[in-house]
């Protein structure tokens, strides 16, 4: 038998650390958690300073008796558990599960799974720290109070199923805010006038700016033909040239939440896809031959920008190596954010030397592309900024101003590597400008006026509700996944395009939290919370008593919605068809994914049926149905006959109801890089893409 038992949660991270420690060491997985509150009770003692009732975790026995075993027979025991707060409190968990003293050095932290880092920890075990186990213990407990309090009242008020948690009410709020901005937005009329200008055969584009040099909006038409009746011909003179250089700075190392947004925008990945990728990257891969499993990426829950020196010489090194010493930046400075923990290192490569290219055809092509990502940004951050060359040009017709602005990258420093994506997916471009002196004469070949309308705000994508909530300080790293999973699994808001909007299910139980528990479902009241958890963390507060302080105001309104929230009849509404299979009326109900057709007598008659949304489009197999919107069993929209099964037409484009004019036959509107292009499904016919 081993000298030395240590405990990781999975059987990946076993094996790899197994056999980076040698054969004094036997590595053992957990599986997570061994214990925690039960499931079918409170386990909570609100009477004797919020005391939680523990129990092992239902088909963990067996884990914890081998783990026991093994125990016994060790010489010494470490706990491995991830380098977090959750980590933090799986070791102790374990600790009192195998009598282990928490206050021994039993605790072995890595930020990484590489042989030298794991050595390394060997050589520092440190004691379990009490203040990071009070933290997630408080963080539990304040969880349970708020959901096992409220969710009974909302299955017996509106509906069975439903619950409320402190951090996913808040988001779907955000949400429902959002959507009620759309509904209430009343758009604006504006205008703006563009121009082709001409110089020696040299085409470039300028913008109205103002009059006299003064800068002034265009509200109406009315507005436009004025300054249109002001100018004089088509020749306007330069009367400025600002020419200036401009440096641009690499982003910093990704954290875990601006992985998960530039995943969305680059890679369309959802934030449970990106983190579940990135565990793996984390945990290791098969590097064949010497190296075997060996982690790829740093630790993937945090919200530190830092890198250790160590990382830092390695990048550059790597960077002198591949571009030359021009390449090589100073490295901009981490910048800890408000909240943040900062326990640990960015995310980052274990290694700079492991390129994208050389690992590709070990990885799937998913790990691939977030192994790239996150190798890219991790080089580009230390890497020079880039320089670029910028120019206005302003150019008067009769005190009429319109101006002109061009940029070229002179020198590419980070960008030759990686450049960060915005939310708008809009890509940077060039835009050179001719050479411009002040006094010269330049012609505008043509004059544009356009009408616009002010937009309402976008609904949320993924990327940008975890911005938000970052931003406003509710959650942490490791919450943002599961909170947007379990939004959707509740069925209190859908992905319509990849952006999220409300059920009415979610509308309703907002109402209710809005009435009755309106802190739940205040950001700066959450946000609050979180720093008051934090500050358990720092060992300045001691965690009864910030749970007890929320009780105390939470007990009185839990009081008063059981006596005084009205229940919520979900009527059935009938829909005006019969059932095919037994000819009662087919009724609309509600479920977790907003409404569908069931048949009213139930439960002797089971048959439902999805709305289908009708598109306006024969369809163009069958020429007997109507082509409709339906869902995949990913949630993804896609276009079929209403008379699936008998007719088996699909479309993952959306069919429009006009014939293509060269051969007559299906147009689709298809989604392409600038906007929405209708193209025809049989011949080469395609329109101008439209934004």
């Amino acid at each position: 038998m081993a000298d030395y038992l240590v405990i990781v949660e999975s059987p990946a991270k076993a094996k790899t650390i197994e056999r980076y420690l040698g054969k004094k060491y036997k590595v053992k997985a957990s599986l997570g958690h061994v214990r925690d509150l039960p499931k079918s009770q409170m386990g909570v003692d609100v009477e004797h300073e919020f005391e939680p009732k523990y129990i092992t975790i239902r088909g963990k026995g067996p884990v914890l008796k081998e783990l026991k075993t093994a125990a016994k027979k060790a010489k010494k025991v470490y706990l491995a558990a991830d380098p977090d707060r959750e980590g933090e409190a799986i070791a102790w968990h374990l600790a009192h599960s195998l009598d282990i003293d928490d206050k021994s050095k039993c605790r072995v932290v890595f930020n990484e799974i590489t042989k030298e880092a794991i050595k390394d920890s060997f050589k520092q075990p440190r004691s379990i720290d009490s203040d990071l186990v009070d933290a997630q213990q408080a963080r539990r407990i304040l969880d349970r109070l708020v959901g096992y309090n409220i969710s009974p009242i909302l299955w017996k008020k509106v509906k069975k199923g439903l619950s409320a948690g402190r951090v996913q009410s808040v988001a779907v709020k955000i949400i429902i805010d959002r959507e009620n901005e759309i509904k209430n937005f009343q758009p604006e009329e504006y205008w703006t006038i563009e121009a082709d200008f001409l110089k020696d055969k040299e085409p470039f584009e300028g913008s109205f700016y103002g009059v006299d040099g003064k800068k002034q909006e265009l509200k109406t038409q009315q507005d436009v033909e004025t300054i249109q009746s002001r100018l004089d011909g088509r020749n306007f003179t330069v009367d400025k040239v600002n020419k200036r250089e401009r440096r641009r700075n690499p982003s910093l190392p990704f954290t875990t939440s601006s992985l998960q947004q530039e995943a969305a925008r680059k890679l369309n990945f959802r934030a449970k896809k990106t983190m579940m990728i990135a565990q793996q990257l984390y945990e290791g891969i098969d590097l064949g031959g010497k190296q075997g499993i060996t982690g790829l990426i740093t630790y993937m829950r945090t919200d530190s920008t830092r890198l250790s020196n160590s990382a830092k010489d390695d990048a550059k090194q790597y960077v002198e190596n591949n571009f030359g010493k021009e390449f090589l930046g100073a490295g901009k400075a981490a910048k800890k954010q408000e909240g943040a923990q900062d326990a640990h290192e960015a995310i980052r490569p274990t290694g700079a030397d492991r390129d994208p290219k050389a690992m590709k055809s070990i990885l799937s092509r998913d790990q691939y592309r977030l192994y790239k990502l996150i190798w890219d940004r991790f080089i580009a951050s230390q890497m020079a900024p880039a320089v670029l060359d910028t120019m206005t040009v302003h150019m008067t017709n009769e005190g009429v101003e319109f101006r002109a602005t061009g940029s070229e990258v002179k020198f590419k420093g980070f960008m030759k590597v990686y450049v960060e994506g915005n939310d708008d997916n809009k890509k940077e471009k060039d835009k050179l400008l001719p050479h411009l002196e002040e006094g010269m004469t330049v012609k505008a070949e043509e004059i544009k006026p356009n009408q616009h309308f002010t937009q309402p705000p976008p609904r949320y994508t993924e990327a940008r509700l975890v911005k938000t909530l970052e931003e406003l300080g509710i959650g942490r790293p490791s919450t943002y996944a599961p909170t947007l999973d379990t939004i959707q699994r509740r069925g209190y808001v859908a992905l319509d395009n990849k952006r999220f909007v409300p059920t009415e299910l979610g509308e309703i139980v907002l109402d209710q939290l809005r009435e009755y528990f309106p802190e739940i479902i205040d950001a700066a009241f959450t946000k609050e919370m979180e720093d008051d958890l934090d500050a358990i963390e720092e060992g300045k507060e001691e965690w009864a008593n910030i749970i007890g302080q929320f009780y105390q105001g939470f007990q009185p309104r839990l009081e008063k919605a059981e006596k005084e929230m009205e229940e919520v009849e979900i009527k059935d509404e009938p829909a005006g068809i019969d059932c095919e299979k037994c000819g009662h009326e087919m009724v609309y109900k509600m479920g977790r994914y907003g409404k569908f057709l069931a048949c009213s007598n139930f439960p002797e008659c089971r048959n439902t049926k999805p709305i289908l949304k009708k598109v306006g489009v024969t369809c163009p197999k069958c020429k007997d149905g109507e082509v409709v919107e339906r869902k995949s069993k990913k949630n993804r929209k896609f276009f079929g006959c209403e008379n699936y099964p008998d007719c088996d037409f699909i479309s993952w484009d959306k069919p429009i109801s006009r014939p293509c004019p060269k051969c007559e036959s299906l147009l689709v509107e298809k989604k392409v890089k600038k906007g929405t292009q209708i193209q025809c499904t049989s011949c080469d016919y395609k329109e101008e893409p439209q934004a």
